[in-house]
């Protein structure tokens, strides 16, 4: 019997589909002739990018025909000084998923598991599957529980065996905006086998609340087996730039660098991802913007009948109480795109970023329309 292609691919790349983002603005203007488009679905900074990074563009006067610096010294030397942390224990990465992929390649592989969460970020399976590695898929709790649809640590604990390689946990979640406290994360850290990577995704620490958020740095210290990614593309306002990073123990880093790929973060990114850095004015209005413009929102999706989950995050995701698929698909001809969450195993959910308060007026306005009609 003849080999094919599909044959030389592995059975983990053969089981993927394509990741689908939120559905971008010009596909829809191109779809429906639309010129007055407003986009909730990525979860993307509605006040737009950090000044200080803008200005940055526009002096950057550097020599785009030379390679960047591969190692990122200047830019390391900041976020080390930002988290008090070794340089040495830093990962660049291409957008925070890279660190994402780079650990699944260090530490899984075929006769590995990964332990991820129902309901958790649809990347972390795809970089499991992608190098041959079993993914085990964790029940999330219940819709009655404290914390409904979140992380099920005790469950997840109870799948690790002595093949598991990484554990991805987010906290926040996407795309569910549920959290997990700080005491429940050190006792899990705390059971982990010392042998077995714990990857804490924190792409939306910055609103969480500060009470909330553990302190991840004396962690690093404690388990060796930690990484903490985050990523400029939520609060900093800089997703089109891709840039991220992933915090860790010297050792875990060295490794995760040993097979990144060779000035995987352009000159320019790492030069606005410096600037922006410092822009606490902006990161400070970002994040007073999206806690009252979270709460007004969801005070008027409840009003609507809409059973939202509770978030941490710059985003809501609400029950429609229905297939959210024709509501979905009505908002869009009201020039209104938001995340529907079939793909998550959740037909009846949609997710929307917390906009301006203009955005989320059209938003209501938009939904109240279609919620008529259908």
């Amino acid at each position: 019997m003849s080999i094919t292609l599909t044959d030389q691919a592995h059975d983990g790349i053969r089981s993927l589909h394509t990741y689908v983002p939120g559905k971008p603005i010009e596909d829809l203007k191109r779809e429906l002739g639309l010129s007055s488009i407003i986009k909730l679905a990525s979860n993307e900074n509605p006040l737009g990018t950090s000044p200080a990074a803008l200005a940055a563009l526009a002096s950057f006067n550097g020599d785009l025909y030379r390679y960047p610096d591969g190692s990122g010294f200047d830019l390391k030397a900041r976020i080390a000084a930002r988290h008090a942390i070794e340089a040495a224990r830093i990962t660049l990465g291409n957008g925070s998923n890279d660190i994402l992929e780079l650990t699944a390649r260090v530490f899984l592989g075929p006769g590995k598991n990964a332990i991820v969460s129902q309901y958790s970020f649809a990347v972390y399976p795809i970089v499991a599957r992608a190098v041959n590695a079993e993914v085990r898929i964790v029940p999330a709790l219940g819709t009655a529980a404290d914390m409904p649809l979140g992380h099920d640590l005790d469950g997840m604990l109870a799948r690790i065996d002595d093949h598991t390689g990484v554990v991805f946990i987010a906290s926040p979640n996407n795309p569910t905006g549920t959290w997990l406290s700080a005491s429940a994360l050190e006792a899990f850290l705390e059971q982990v086998p010392a042998q077995t990577v714990v990857l804490l995704d924190q792409a939306y620490i910055e609103y969480q609340t500060t009470a909330a958020q553990p302190d991840i740095r004396s962690w690093l210290d404690r388990f060796p087996n930690l990484i903490v990614t985050r990523t400029f593309s939520k609060i900093f306002g800089m997703a089109a730039l891709r840039f991220g990073y992933g915090l860790s123990s010297a050792e875990v880093a060295d490794y995760l660098n040993r097979i990144r790929q060779p000035f995987n973060v352009n000159m320019v990114a790492m030069h606005c991802a410096a600037a922006a850095m410092d822009d606490t004015d902006f990161i400070e209005r970002s994040i007073a913007s999206n806690n009252a413009e979270r709460s007004s929102l969801g005070r008027e999706l409840t009003a609507r009948g809409m059973d939202c989950l509770p978030s941490e995050a710059n985003f809501i995701t609400f029950d429609c109480g229905r297939e959210s698929g024709p509501l979905y698909e009505a908002l869009l001809r009201e020039g209104v795109i938001v995340r529907p969450l079939a793909s998550y195993e959740m037909p009846e959910h949609l997710r929307v970023t917390v906009g301006t308060r203009e955005e989320n007026l059209r938003f209501l306005e938009a939904l109240d329309k279609v919620l008529a009609a259908l």
